[in-house]
């Protein structure tokens, strides 16, 4: 099948007339709806304002089985990533096509009408392979996601009543028409779209603005946003960043707005994708990155998922149908002899390099070391001196995993004492029976319901954590996949302090004052953890500790010592 260009190609949002409004308001009375949650809110808002054309709302099936085989809509315009409404089984048996949906925000505000035209159960492994290159969500974090959502699909028209309510930085999330209108007035007719979802320092504004001389093109940079919490304090600290960077731009050259994007990681499909979102926003040209949307592009300890340079030819491959240019990043060092940034490409040996890794500078900040004005600019660390204060001045969770009878709880209250004692930070005891009893009364102990209730616990220990305060959390929390979200949670707030109870199974019988093994071991208890149901061992737990010799307070001194190596404590 040909491949049709979207070239020139542009409408107005899909909201409705304000009369038509009126009417899809009263009719919505009858309606089933759901309400959305941040990452549907993300691709909601971008159809609505057509930063996704030329989708006029949810692919269908058709559709959607053509992007996978095909990078293109059934009728060959090019689209590299699925667009669909993931639903719950009972949603999707209560519709037919022809009905109408109504889509809310997390609040439960009406943003839009969903007029459904397809439902079905995709198949998510085809979907992963044909995006992503694998189905195993253990190798690709975009798999893991993917298998997370709901597990039927909804296709379907828009008609926009309100695009979600954004109170922070409202000036800066402009829409494509908004954008069109900002670079007419300028005079800018090339145009660089710049997508970043990290950080920026010295290094990325030289690259940035030697890419844009040789276009001869101003600059878009359009940081991605959306996903947070608004009470994410890295959210503001990220966008007060991008606004200090931009400062060191020559005046006229460049705008800052921001993206709603629910990013998919999917490498040079991503790549593609983003490609004609910047061509609807009015860019021109598109730079992208040798390892642009791979899932590892900024963790230098795992190796890329994608092979270099892939998403660039892409790019490249598709520019006729696209109608955006992609410009290569080169990705610029500090020559300390010279005093300045160069290629690396233009490197030679004699040369002396300095760098410093992500890692490094979140050490520097950890740990309240100088950070260097040849790496980032001062205005640019002091923002990031704000959010990420040293280990010291952090809040921190201890997660403690373990079977039941290892000693997590005990540990804990040690450690909840001596943490009192030293009236440094506030302190929250999370203890499995006490959260059961308080937070998760309803739940049962299935899998799923085991899951939601170590994700509960992790949600209050990120609040905990983020405000400056210690969170120690002690449940049995059996399975990797709600430990590692919460790590992955919580570190963004914080210290995560995973300590693994390895007493031996045996040894947790023998202090089972409860009786709690021997009733399972009859059968009198189902779904017991070690006995009728299995505990997955944490794979890279920060401690591991085996009490069967030790006491309760040898246990909290190897933790209080580990803490202080570590900084947490002074």
């Amino acid at each position: 099948m040909s491949n049709k260009s979207i070239i020139n190609d542009y409408s107005e949002s899909l909201l409705v007339h304000f009369r038509r409004i009126e009417e899809l308001k009263q009719s919505a009375l009858s309606y089933l709806s759901v309400d959305l949650n941040n990452r549907q809110l993300c691709d909601l808002e971008l159809l609505l304002t057509r930063g996704m054309y030329p989708l006029n709302g949810y692919l269908d099936r058709r559709d959607y089985e053509e992007v996978l085989e095909n990078m293109s809509l059934a009728d060959g315009t090019i689209w590299p990533v699925p667009v669909c409404l993931d639903v719950e089984e009972k949603i999707a048996d209560s519709l037919q096509a022809g009905d109408c949906l109504a889509l809310n925000d997390e609040e439960g505000f009406m943003l839009a009408i969903l007029t459904v035209s397809d439902i079905w159960q995709p198949d998510k492994k085809w979907e992963a392979r044909a995006v992503y290159g694998t189905d195993n969500p253990d190798l690709h974090p975009g798999v893991r996601n993917l298998f997370a959502q709901h597990e039927w699909y909804i296709g379907g028209k828009l008609e926009g009543i309100s695009l979600p309510i954004h109170y922070d930085f409202k000036e800066l999330r402009l829409t494509p028409s908004e954008t069109h209108r900002l670079f007419t007035i300028n005079g800018w007719r090339r145009v660089m779209g710049f997508h970043t979802e990290a950080y920026l320092h010295c290094a990325h504004k030289e690259m940035i603005q030697q890419a844009a001389r040789e276009a001869g093109a101003s600059i878009f940079l359009q940081p991605v946003v959306g996903l947070d919490h608004p009470g994410n304090l890295d959210h503001y600290t990220h966008v007060r960043c991008y606004q200090q960077i931009v400062k060191k731009f020559p005046r006229n050259m460049i705008s800052l707005g921001l993206l709603p994007l629910a990013s998919r990681l999917a490498g040079p499909r991503e790549a593609l994708w983003q490609a004609i979102i910047k061509k609807n926003f009015g860019c021109s040209h598109f730079m992208v990155e040798a390892d642009h949307g791979d899932p590892f592009a900024s963790n230098l300890q795992l190796k890329n998922f994608y092979p270099a340079h892939a998403a660039q030819e892409l790019v490249q491959q598709y520019e006729p149908l696209t109608g955006i240019k992609m410009i290569r990043a080169r990705k610029m060092v500090y020559v300390e002899d010279k005093a300045q940034y160069l290629p690396e490409d233009e490197i030679r040996p004699e040369m002396n390099i300095k760098h410093i890794s992500s890692g490094e500078l979140k050490r520097r900040l950890e740990n309240d070391i100088e950070i260097p004005s040849w790496f980032s600019y001062p205005e640019v660390v002091a923002e990031l001196r704000k959010a990420f204060p040293p280990r010291s001045k952090q809040g921190f969770t201890i997660f403690i995993s373990g079977l039941s009878g290892s000693g997590k709880s005990t540990l804990a209250k040690v450690l909840l004492v001596k943490f009192m004692e030293m009236r440094d930070r506030p302190v929250t005891l999370l203890d499995g029976d006490i959260v059961r009893k308080n937070l998760s009364s309803e739940l049962s102990f299935t899998r799923e319901h085991r899951n939601l209730n170590i994700t509960r616990i992790g949600f209050v220990a990120s609040e905990i954590t983020k405000n400056g305060g210690i969170a120690l959390c002690a449940p049995i929390a059996p399975y990797e996949e709600s430990r590692r979200a919460n790590r992955e949670l919580i570190s963004r707030y914080g210290g995560y302090i995973e300590i693994f109870m390895a007493t031996p199974i045996e040894v947790c019988e023998q202090r089972d004052r409860k009786g709690l093994y021997a009733k399972a071991r009859a059968g009198k208890i189902e779904g017991f953890t070690g006995i009728s149901d299995p505990y997955t061992p944490p794979s890279a737990p920060e401690l591991s500790i085996d009490t069967t010799g030790i006491s309760p307070a040898e246990a909290a001194q190897e933790v209080l010592l580990f803490l202080e190596e570590q900084g947490y404590l002074r």
